[in-house]
């Protein structure tokens, strides 16, 4: 598998996940800020991935798979020894589907107006919404060590790289001593400090 990735971009959650997993992958960066957008072999992007956006993975087989949190899931399921995931069909499965697609809707699109936008007044709106966001996430892990409880999963890593985005904005996370908890414990896993090291994050 190869994933295209930005550095510190979402990107970097199916990046953890691989790293996580022990499956051979390799890895390209993408130019996101320039058009055409290029990959680091000089390659077209949009070629690879019509929508021009990271994460993609190219599979063994040749095929483009995108969108984070449907990459995670199938890296996950590709080394099930490594509970990355639940069992596909059991409520705890559906459960890691309810963590990923509301940190995809309300964390990770929450993020948006604060690296686009040039208004102030439009970015504070945009943390405050994400501020409540982040009380029910501190909640939840003020009382067990990961999303779904006891056990990391790639929710988990995805959760770890929206919230370091705070950081890079600015933004204080002190209000959330659970999420900055969480944080640290994600940061300090093998896996996480491997795949930051080899987006240079590191």
């Amino acid at each position: 598998m190869k994933l295209f990735y930005s550095p510190g971009a979402c990107s970097l959650s199916p990046h953890i996940a691989l790293a996580e997993s022990g499956l051979p992958y390799q890895f390209e960066k993408v130019n996101l800020r320039a058009e055409p957008r290029l990959t680091e072999s000089g390659a077209d992007f949009r070629a690879i991935n019509s929508k021009g956006y990271v994460p993609a993975l190219q599979l063994d087989n040749g095929e483009i798979l995108t969108e984070g949190p449907a990459l995670v899931q199938y890296i996950a399921d590709q080394a099930p020894e490594k509970n990355l995931a639940p069992a596909n069909g059991t409520l705890a499965r559906y459960r890691l589907q309810e963590a990923l697609n509301f940190i995809s809707t309300e964390v990770h699109k929450g993020f948006s107006p604060l690296f686009h936008s040039q208004d102030e007044a439009v970015k504070d709106a945009a943390w405050q919404r994400l501020s409540t966001r982040f009380d029910a996430l501190n909640a939840t892990l003020g009382q067990q060590d990961y999303l779904l409880g006891d056990s990391y999963t790639v929710a988990d890593g995805y959760l770890f790289v929206c919230l370091s985005w705070s950081k890079y904005l600015g933004r204080s996370l002190d209000a959330w001593p659970a999420l900055q908890a969480f944080s640290a414990r994600i940061f300090a896993r093998p896996a996480v400090q491997q795949a930051m090291k080899e987006e240079g994050l590191l």
